[in-house]
């Protein structure tokens, strides 16, 4: 089966045909974070197969990551990029991200899964035809095929985000659309001495929007490390957790930023912690711009990441090279 329909609609796709592949078709359920452990039993059926994609996005003009047709949202991009590829329907794909970012909100290192009920016999041209159906600020860094117990969201460790601050009377053009601009004179000594007491397993629904709850229903997360790193005027908060409420990185970061302009002590953050009051953070911050927030990995057990046998390599993208000049010398 060849794929030229794809390359004559994205201008940098390759008009290469995809190799040949079986389409005997597999069950799949509606879409919905309540059918994902459904989907999950389902893609281990043994005439599917499950891809994972590592995914970049400036998110500055989609409405997050969940789905929606109207404003759009990443996923619903990706998920229209697969079908054009593949001429698969989205309820077919099955496609699940790791992380629900929200409007406004960038990732470096998102991660997502889909299916198939036939084998892709190379990786590479499925990877330039998406980048190519897909908008410029959204770019598919990585497929790679994985087990079948893998998912995208339930298979995690941990997740990293790192928040950008530029702290400077004056914003860096260049980086207005990927930090926050904060005027006040921050002092990163006591914002660092602050994110300490984040690090270990605390409820946090102090930092959760009481509207958005997480779904699991769980606000106990344990927050492996809280760094903060400056490097000339841009302060860079790096932090990894093994999940984070709706808004609690950004919730987070508001009161780091209040302790930063020294308008609150360090010691704060335990106080509001054991309040478990989203009412008790409202009183002195509110949620940090979401510009500023990156998703930057998600992270799984090696063991989990391992190819089924008889899959093809992973595809980390075509790289071009010129052999002989082909233009005249003058």
């Amino acid at each position: 089966m060849f794929f030229a329909a794809v390359a004559s609609a994205a201008a940098s796709a390759a008009a290469s045909p995809l190799p040949a592949f079986s389409r005997t078709k597999s069950p799949c359920m509606s879409d919905g974070l309540a059918k994902e452990h459904t989907q999950s039993a389902m893609v281990s059926l043994p005439s599917s197969h499950k891809w994972r994609m590592v995914i970049a996005y400036d998110g500055t003009k989609f409405a997050g990551w969940q789905y929606q047709q109207s404003p759009p949202t990443i996923q619903c991009l990706i998920e229209d990029a697969l079908t054009r590829a593949t001429k698969l329907c989205r309820k077919e794909l099955c496609l699940v991200g790791a992380s629900r970012t929200d409007a406004g909100v960038h990732a470096w290192g998102q991660v997502a899964h889909f299916v198939t009920p036939f084998m892709f016999d190379s990786l590479d041209t499925l990877h330039s035809a998406l980048n190519g159906l897909l908008p410029r600020e959204i770019r598919v860094r990585e497929i790679s095929p994985v087990q079948p117990q893998f998912h995208a969201r339930f298979s995690t460790t941990s997740k990293t985000y790192h928040y950008k601050i530029y702290n400077h009377a004056i914003m860096d053009p260049f980086r207005c659309l990927f930090a926050y601009h904060s005027t006040y004179k921050l002092n990163p000594v006591v914002m660092r001495e602050a994110a300490a007491y984040f690090v270990g397993k605390h409820d946090f629904t102090s930092f959760a929007n009481a509207a958005h709850n997480d779904l699991l229903g769980n606000p106990v997360k344990e927050i492996f490390c809280f760094d903060i790193v400056e490097t000339g005027a841009v302060l860079q908060l790096e932090v990894e957790g093994s999940g984070f409420l709706f808004r609690q990185v950004r919730n987070m970061v508001a009161l780091l930023l209040q302790i930063g302009r020294e308008a609150l002590p360090a010691d704060v953050v335990p106080q509001i912690i054991s309040a478990r009051d989203r009412k008790e953070l409202a009183k002195v911050a509110l949620s940090a711009p979401p510009h500023g927030l990156c998703l930057m990995s998600v992270n799984y057990n090696s063991d989990i990441l391992e190819p089924p046998q008889g899959c093809p390599p992973s595809s980390f993208g075509r790289t071009h090279s010129v052999s002989k000049c082909k233009l005249p010398f003058y």
